[in-house]
């Protein structure tokens, strides 16, 4: 009997044991709340200056070009660029990053045509003489008095340049070509120079006499007869005088000097047309382009009256030059400040390097592939 109760209370008691719960209060977990969505911020992608595309521009002198384009831009015609001509001359104490701020937010560039070709002019300084002798044998003449320059009639062409002709009996001729001019001797003596100097002062439109008393005279453009101007360099390579690639100023010039005489002059009379001069006491700044502002050296360029307006921007991009020594790239800004004979075409330019005979040695090494940029003013609230 013992024995039974004994083992019902153990039965009991394992039951107990299989059955029981824990005791004390019951801890739920924490709940971590829901973070809200992560919203990625819209950033607008990075503006890119149109002048990024330029080829050298941020290794520009803006500050140069900025001084140089206030100090001319009043030839301008175009009210948009008469209009940033007149901001420009209100910035105070300009520096590098106020200048080429002014300049990308107030123009923009867009490109002009396909590839052209870049040369280079300057302000040559040559020696001259009161009188004749062996070696100053060349002279340099005034206008002559029955060289006139005729009215267009009609509109078309009126969008030619006015025609140099001649009076006589009455009657309007074609001015003659050199040949005749040096023959008859046409035009008031002014002064002597060197044969091949007096033909490149008159391929280059100006310069500055110098005389043994220590006389300075300018040399300036007075008028011209009318013929087309014709380059000797191409006539001198194709009958083996130069090579190919030495047909530089330099090089042109010591030729006619080494060959002065007939022989020189038969090379220079290839090209017809005559340029007469007015002297005037130096006075020792850069001569006036067509658009009657002193040239800038280094950021003046003549161009293609009939395709570019006076006063207008551009940004050049030139290289692979064509003659040996040349300087291999040349990118900066320019203004369109003066024309030449030789200059015709949309992308086509003569930049203007300064006075003096670096400067001569310079130009006369230029022969570029051109690429142009045209710098057109933005209107305000524009882009």
């Amino acid at each position: 009997m013992r024995l039974r109760v004994t083992g019902v209370l153990l039965a009991l008691a394992l039951s107990g044991c299989a059955t029981a719960k824990a005791t004390g209060p019951l801890i739920a977990p924490p709940v971590t709340p829901p973070l809200p969505p992560v919203v990625q911020p819209v950033v607008p992608p990075p503006t890119v200056s149109p002048f990024a595309a330029l080829a050298g521009w941020d290794a520009e002198d803006h500050l140069a070009a900025f001084k140089a384009f206030r100090a001319t831009c009043s030839v301008a015609r175009d009210p948009a660029a008469t209009a940033v001509c007149r901001k420009a001359k209100q910035v105070v104490s300009p520096d590098e990053p106020t200048a080429r701020a002014f300049l990308e937010f107030n123009f923009r560039p867009e490109p002009v045509g396909d590839t052209g070709l870049l040369t280079a002019y300057f302000a040559p300084v040559y020696e001259a003489r009161a009188k004749q002798d062996d070696e100053f044998s060349a002279p340099v003449r005034a206008r002559p008095d029955d060289l006139v320059t005729s009215t267009a009639t009609d509109a078309a062409a009126a969008m030619e340049p006015p025609r140099v002709s001649q009076r006589v009996d009455g009657q309007l001729r074609a001015y003659p070509d050199r040949v005749t001019i040096e023959t008859e001797g046409l035009g008031a003596v002014l002064a002597w120079m060197r044969p091949e100097e007096l033909f490149f002062l008159q391929i280059q439109g100006s310069g500055v006499l110098t005389f043994p008393n220590g006389e300075r005279q300018r040399a300036a453009f007075a008028a011209h007869n009318g013929r087309p101007f014709a380059g000797i360099a191409r006539p001198m390579r194709e009958k083996s005088l130069l090579k190919d690639n030495e047909t530089s100023g330099d090089s042109i010039r010591g030729w006619l000097a080494a060959h002065r005489g007939e022989e020189a002059d038969a090379i220079m009379r290839l090209n017809p047309r005559y340029v007469f001069f007015s002297l005037a006491p130096d006075d020792d700044r850069d001569p006036a382009g067509a658009a009657g502002v002193s040239l800038p050296a280094g950021r003046a360029i003549a161009v293609d009256a009939s395709r570019h307006d006076m006063g207008e921007l551009f940004w050049i991009d030139a290289s692979a030059p064509a003659l040996s020594g040349a300087f291999p790239v040349y990118r900066r800004l320019v203004m369109a400040l003066d024309t030449g004979g030789a200059i015709k075409g949309e992308v086509r330019a003569d930049l203007y390097m300064g006075r003096g005979d670096a400067a001569g040695a310079e130009a006369g090494r230029v022969r570029h592939v051109l690429r142009m940029y045209r710098l057109v003013p933005v209107a305000p609230g524009g882009s």
